[in-house]
């Protein structure tokens, strides 16, 4: 683990056993990022700052590990330890430690991104704002150019209110779709339209429209049903939930209505095979168990692993070493999930629908992809959801350095002076936290305690202490005070029924750590409702200016 400091702390020594900061880190200039981007060559470009700043400018392809969680995340998202791996930020100095911490984790190729972020935009290339920036581009493109059809939000309330036929389908995850949806919807996940919605709208004459939060799901779904052949009339709710509300049109909460999703429901013959037919036509590749075998033996190339069906589904039994993410989620987030663009993606699904639908539309993102075809039943062996990947690296922490809830409790009651910092998420500490805790961002840890009246001794917790306990020797050394981990973190002292407090009364550093999506929620303010549509409506007209993606939007008579 490497000590992260801030640069005015960097005189102070590293803990012993630990890495300095890399001295004489190469370099890659913007121009060679981005030729590589074109090429289809892997390349990792990682911007090491917390979520919101990321949100604000970025570039296209840039995949945002924050530099707190190198080594709780580096083992899954960066599977090969040979790909290329460009870091940047924007002034913020965490570039070199954050080199130190993965080359200690065994990364071989980490480089800088010459001048940062600085960099790319001086050297005249694109920016771009908000989360999940390459999907939601990717849908604007969709929809100019197959002219995706859709529907005004005034237009979808006089059908629901003159009791049309329609079935309208909400294409989020389910625990979106139950914190606010539209009247009548029911909840289907994007991959699991093409399987389900036959199901709900048997008759052809039925229309059906395709919502999500703002724009990019339900044109993917919307086009999903086209491209797969559905032969009732398909629209997209122009604008989502957001252009709902824009409208004053009353949105519902806590539905709970949902398509047969289970197992003992699978896709008809029919929905298979038009499933099969988009990726073919949209060129996904077929492998076996044989060839994954032989990828994930490759030195040089980065294979991910995605079971795209419901938590409900993989969690009955699934292929050891493959993550459960909804197909739909897969193509939303890619880039939060495969961080190294160029990289090869395998998907599962016993039932194929899903995985291929998922695929079609990867394969129009520019990505290799690979549909696992003829795999026995009896190779889904797993049941559950799988470990998270340990850290290929634990701090040197012994006996000695790790105390229980209880003890924390007396030492809190004993001693004023005993300072407990809290490196969980910011929503997480404000909503409920141990009385008396500071939250801080491991990113800002210096200035974190210049803000914390100075202790005696500290305690370090955050949700389960598996990032905290990467923190110690960080505060230890900042500080020259004793410093302990929570073990178990806070689900231990809430498991232990201690006391808690909550709000925002002590926060040692901006909550930074998650930028605050226009669509989520039930109290965005209007004008960034609509600043977020304006800006995904001029995404089209930046990735003509950027020229790295490669989309290619499946047209019906490809």
């Amino acid at each position: 683990m490497s000590l992260l400091l801030d640069s005015a702390d960097s005189d102070i020594t590293p803990t012993a056993g630990e890495p300095a900061a890399t001295a004489g880190l190469p370099q890659r200039t913007p121009a060679w990022v981005r030729e590589r981007l074109i090429a289809r060559d892997e390349i990792a470009l990682i911007d090491l700052r917390e979520e919101d700043p990321h949100a604000q400018a970025h570039p296209l392809f840039a995949a945002n590990l924050p530099f707190a969680r190198i080594e709780l995340d580096a083992w899954s998202k960066l599977p090969n330890l040979g790909a290329p791996i460009v870091l940047f930020d924007d002034g913020e100095g965490l570039v070199e430690r954050a080199a130190a911490t993965f080359r200690h984790l065994g990364y071989r190729d980490v480089a800088r991104l010459a001048g940062d972020l600085d960099g790319w935009r001086d050297a005249g290339y694109e920016l771009f704002r908000d989360v999940n920036a390459p999907s939601k581009a990717f849908g604007e493109l969709v929809e100019a150019e197959l002219h995706t059809p859709s529907l005004a939000a005034e237009e979808v309330q006089a059908l629901i209110d003159a009791r049309a036929d329609v079935v309208i389908v909400d294409a989020r995850r389910p625990d979106e779709y139950q914190t606010m949806s539209i009247p009548t919807a029911t909840s289907v996940p994007g991959a699991e339209l093409v399987a389900r919605v036959r199901a709900l709208a048997p008759d052809p004459a039925t229309r059906v429209i395709v919502n999500c939060a703002g724009r990019t799901r339900s044109i993917i779904g919307t086009q999903s049903l086209i491209n797969a052949g559905l032969p009732n009339p398909v629209s997209a709710l122009r604008n989502g939930t957001i252009g709902w509300t824009l409208a004053g049109q009353r949105l519902d909460q806590g539905q709970t209505r949902r398509a047969p999703l289970d197992l003992q429901t699978p896709p008809t013959p029919e929905a298979r095979a038009a499933a099969r037919r988009v990726a073919d036509r949209a060129g996904v590749r077929r492998a076996s168990l044989a060839d994954l075998e032989r990828w994930l033996a490759e030195p040089g190339r980065s294979t991910y692993r995605f079971d795209v069906r419901l938590p409900e589904d993989f969690e009955a039994g699934h292929l050891p070493g493959f993550r459960n993410l909804q197909g739909g989620q897969l193509v939303q987030e890619t880039e939060m999930h495969a961080p190294v663009r160029g990289a090869r993606l395998v998907l599962a699904d016993p039932q194929g629908a899903r995985a291929d639908m998922t695929a079609s539309w990867l394969a129009q993102m520019n990505w290799e992809v690979h549909v696992l075809d003829d795999v026995p039943a009896a190779a889904f062996s797993e049941t559950g959801q799988p470990p998270a990947p340990a850290a290929p690296v634990e701090p040197p922490l012994g006996p000695d350095d790790r105390i229980d809830p209880a003890t924390l409790q007396a030492w809190l009651a004993a001693d004023p002076a005993t300072r407990l910092l809290d490196f969980t998420t910011s929503a997480n500490h404000v909503a409920r936290h141990i009385p008396g805790a500071w939250w801080a961002l491991r990113s800002r840890l210096a200035h974190a305690l210049v803000t914390v009246p100075a202790g005696n001794r500290y305690v370090l917790t955050c949700g389960s202490s598996a990032l905290a306990r990467h923190i110690v020797a960080e505060v230890r050394a900042l500080t020259g005070r004793p410093t302990f981990l929570l073990e178990g973190g806070n689900a231990a002292w809430f498991a232990a029924g201690l006391p808690t407090e909550a709000g925002d009364a002590r926060l040692a550093s901006p909550r930074i750590d998650r930028y605050r999506r226009p669509y989520e929620g039930t109290d965005n303010p209007r004008e960034a409702m609509q600043g977020y549509l304006d800006w995904e409506f001029g995404l089209v007209a930046q990735l003509g200016r950027d020229g790295t993606h490669g989309f290619r939007p499946l047209r019906l008579r490809d």
